[in-house]
């Protein structure tokens, strides 16, 4: 490598730092283009250092440093080195203070990382590593320290002033500024750190703990956004409640704060005490938000404050333990969610997210571990493996202790590393002592990068009344891993007999009596076989309930089992993923026509099934959707060793049509059956209803006939929601009908002034099925309302065609290509993090065919080449082509 590329960091590679810091006195003087900080630290030296060379090492990123002073001196050129982001001092004492200045350009900060003006005002985003924009720091995450802050900036320009923990003294100047100081009285990282200045109003309330403290609950927003905040304070309260009642963790400060900022790279960010958020995450009525804005604030924001002790209080002692405070707190987020609504519904979209981001994640070149060996830019590994798979381990613990040790688990970690930063290895240890179970084979699932696969075969014997399942798992090859030993897997199984019934299960050699339901079978060697005794006839497996495992599951049973099981089965994940099943051998075999040319009829059998399950007036309606959603374009995709992304297009939009012809009748009463009764609530049961006539929508409109499009021009009118607007608008987009060109500007007018609904009319076009749908990204570009500079508008414009349009994006002419290169190279510049992601949707080029291989591998190499590429870009390009 030569030294001009980007250093790989390595995990076998952590040495505690030298020197801890015991606290922190930050000054700042707010000014957007000129921002004075002065950092007074204390520092001792660690005991447990791997050297004793007085050395302290500070990182620092576009800086301008004043002064240095150590003890009091004002230290020389001389008497420290800057190299590159590295500042060095050689022979300091074994305890000694730092005072730092600097200045900082805010309002030049476009990376939207440190500390950065948005829409006026100032905040921050220091995870991972934006502190050191701030100001020289050891900025890692084990090293922590308490804070104080104080705040100085103009008060008619910023009349609020806000920092992590407590508020202690606030005052006006005489120079027409003002000042607030706060002070945080638990330990913790520079990536927890966060600063909030401006003009923002506050919404206020209060919660009640479990012991009998008084919260102040804040939320900050612009003036234009007060009237949209009512369902993020009620979903902060709930979570507050959750977690008391199912963990016995209550909040620790006297305040807690949520501040929602348009510009921000993320969804969200947990700084102690002092969230701030994406306003996609916080901002929602009934007339701008849909049904999922309001599912999503919801779990958001209940993630955001889980992490206060899954994150906070415990934190991660490098990055490569990323997962041990995002998996831990994405499942806590999860649990939360399945208690607020339909836990089926929960679980099943949580897997449907896995396996259309991660599994791809896991076959790409970007693989990596739970706990990732090594990386060259941290950023990158934020990813769907760190957050979705991670939580899937922590399922996994969940699945093998029960509810209740899992729950003494935790809170056992908890109090061992209160105020630590810790590593999955402690929390691992955690678990298996409070379970009492060897779990040491299971920590392969942190090393070990790709998704396992189960290959089941059955046997019944009639003669001796046995059952045999006989699994054998393996993993694939993944870079840098050919090989892979087995991990330690929880099997949830159940049999069913011939009237769809579960059977009471006994294994051989076991003496208790047999009861019906699932057990959980542990998976430890290559190959296991469960003999399942005293069973009258052949059952039909229902294996991987609640989809106990991240796992792709792949066995003999029959067509049959699989239609038994979507009727029956009590498992409700199981009833969904058999009709899946059914739906993407259906798809999968038209696929292989039409490459070879031709079309297949579609089985009769499935459309009964499916006219079934739509008139079952006694299924609950969400869950009845979800399993009338035929499996996406990117999922089909991923069960092809070689993606033909237009024939996996054409195969599931000939479905779809066929559906929508052969069951019209059935549509129309499905979607009069689930018309609200009344006004919008977006409470489970309505949500489950709209999401039922909306898919309804969705069918008959791929027909387009008179009735269809009166019925959504109808629902696009008169609808007092934005989830039934924008389901009737999504169709038009898609639609041939000339009246789509009045429909989408009228949306666009209507909605001008507000930034997250317009998000969505830029999402719908982009994501439209039409041939076009390129041609009018490029120009929805020149849009006033469109800004390359703002995240959300970028994925809502460029990201959602580039990553959720594939039959467009993968064009056999390669222009979807180019202008992904074309955008990774105008952001990069100003927005790497941004940039990265959108470079993603080409990693994978060597699932395509040869032509397609060429064209994305020539646009790899363009930007490889680029000059001045940052870190975030040249890892995933580089690592992609490797």
């Amino acid at each position: 490598m030569s030294d001009s590329q980007p250093r790989e960091v390595r995990l076998k590679d952590y040495v505690p730092p030298t020197y801890l810091v015991d606290t922190v006195d930050l000054h700042f003087d707010l000014d957007d283009a000129r921002t004075l900080v002065t950092a007074a630290l204390k520092l001792r030296r660690n005991p447990d250092a791997a050297t004793t060379d007085p050395v302290l090492t500070l990182f620092g990123r576009d800086l301008e440093l004043l002064s240095l002073r150590l003890d009091g001196r004002e230290l020389g050129e001389g008497d420290y080195r800057i190299l590159g982001e590295n500042l060095s001092i050689a022979g300091v004492p074994d305890t000694f203070s730092l005072q730092i200045e600097t200045v900082i350009h805010p309002r030049e900060n476009t990376s939207l990382e440190g500390l950065y003006t948005s829409s006026g005002n100032f905040c921050t985003q220091c995870e991972p590593e934006g502190f050191r924009k701030i100001t020289w720091f050891p900025d890692r995450p084990d090293v922590l320290a308490r804070y104080t802050v104080t705040l100085v900036a103009e008060y008619a320009r910023y009349p609020v002033l806000l920092a992590n923990g407590n508020l202690v003294e606030a005052g006006k100047l005489p120079d027409g500024r003002h000042f607030a100081r706060w002070d945080d009285p638990f330990p913790k990282p520079s990536y927890l750190f966060a600063l909030v200045a401006g003009d923002l109003v506050e919404i206020a309330d209060r919660f009640t703990t479990a012991s009998g403290r008084e919260v102040a609950l804040r939320l900050y927003v612009e003036a234009r956004n007060r009237a949209k905040c009512e369902h993020a304070m009620a979903s902060l309260k709930k979570a507050m409640a959750w977690d008391e009642q199912v963990y016995g963790l209550e909040y620790d400060l006297d305040i807690y704060m949520i501040v929602a900022v348009d510009d921000f790279n993320m969804g969200a960010m947990e700084n102690k005490g002092l969230n701030v958020f994406n306003s996609k995450y916080v901002l929602a009525r009934p007339e701008t938000a849909t049904d999922a804005d309001y599912q999503g604030i919801e779990g958001v924001i209940g993630h955001e404050y889980f992490h206060n002790w899954t994150g906070n209080r415990v934190t991660c002692r490098d990055w490569f333990q990323l997962s041990l405070k995002e998996g831990l707190t994405v499942f806590r987020d999860q649990q939360f969610s399945a208690d607020m609504g339909s836990a089926a519904v929960k679980r099943i979209e949580d897997v449907r997210i896995l396996r259309n981001s991660q599994f791809p994640e896991d076959a790409g070149p970007m693989a990596h571990p739970v706990r990732p060996a090594s990386y060259v830019e941290i950023n990158n590994f934020y990813t769907a493996t760190v957050y979705n798979k991670g939580a899937e381990v922590i399922r996994m613990y969940h699945t093998l202790l029960g509810p209740e040790r899992f729950r003494q688990g935790l809170r056992l970690y908890l109090e061992r590393h209160d105020g630590q930063a810790a590593t999955t290895d402690d929390f691992l240890r955690a678990m298996a002592e409070a379970g009492g179970i060897d779990l040491t084979q299971f920590q392969r699932w942190y090393e070990q990068a790709g998704t396992p696969e189960l290959q089941v075969e059955s046997a019944y014997d009639a003669a001796t009344r046995t059952f045999d399942l006989t699994v054998r798992q393996s993993c694939p090859a993944t870079p840098g891993q050919p090989l892979k030993e087995p991990f330690h897997i929880p099997l949830a199984a159940g049999l069913l007999g011939p009237d769809g019934r579960d059977l009471p299960l006994r294994l051989e050699g076991e003496t208790a009596p047999a009861v019906a339901g699932t057990r959980v079978l542990e998976l430890r060697h290559a190959t296991e076989t469960f003999r399942f005794v005293d069973l009258k006839e052949r059952p039909v497996p229902s294996l991987l309930r609640g989809f106990s495992a991240p796992v792709r599951l792949r066995g003999d049973w029959l067509q049959a089992d699989l239609a038994l099981r979507m009727a029956h089965d009590s498992d409700p994940f199981n009833r969904w993923e058999a009709g899946q099943q059914l739906a993407c051998d259906l798809l999968l075999r038209q696929v292989t026509a039409i490459g070879d040319g031709r079309e297949e009829a579609f089985d009769s059998s499935f459309v009964a099934a499916f006219r079934a399950a739509l008139n079952d007036a006694e299924s609950d309606p969400a869950l009845l959707a979800l399993a009338l959603t035929l499996p996406t374009e990117t999922y089909l995709g991923e069960q092809l060793e070689v993606i033909d992304p237009a024939a996996i297009h054409q195969a599931r939009e000939s479905l779809r049509r066929h559906l929508g012809e052969e069951l019209r009748d059935d549509f129309f009463q499905g979607y009069r059956r689930c018309r609200d009764a009344g006004p919008y609530r977006p409470e489970p049961a309505a949500i489950g209803r709209r999401s039922l006539k909306n898919l309804c929508l969705a069918y008959l409109m791929s027909r387009e006939d008179a009735d269809s499009l009166s019925l959504c021009l109808e629902q696009f009118e008169a609808a007092d929601n934005m989830t039934d607007v924008l389901a009737a608008l999504g169709c038009l987009a898609n639609s041939t009908d000339p009246r789509r060109e009045k429909a989408l500007p009228r949306f666009r007018e209507q909605w001008a002034d507000d930034p997250l609904v317009l998000d969505k009319w830029f999402l719908l076009q982009a994501t439209s099925r039409r041939p076009e749908a390129l041609d009018e990204v490029r120009r929805l570009m020149a849009d006033s309302a469109f800004n390359i500079r703002n995240p959300n508008k970028v994925r809502a414009l460029i990201g959602a065609f580039c990553q959720g349009n594939p039959a467009r994006f993968h064009a056999a002419d390669g222009e979807g290509y180019r202008f992904c290169a074309d955008q990774v190279l105008a952001i990069d510049p100003f927005n790497p993090q941004v940039a990265a992601r959108l470079l993603g949707a080409l990693s994978r080029w060597r699932r395509y065919d040869g032509a397609r291989q060429g064209l994305m591998r020539k646009e790899l190499e363009r930007i490889l080449a680029a000059e001045g590429l940052s870190p975030d870009c040249y890892e995933i390009a580089a690592k992609s082509l490797a």
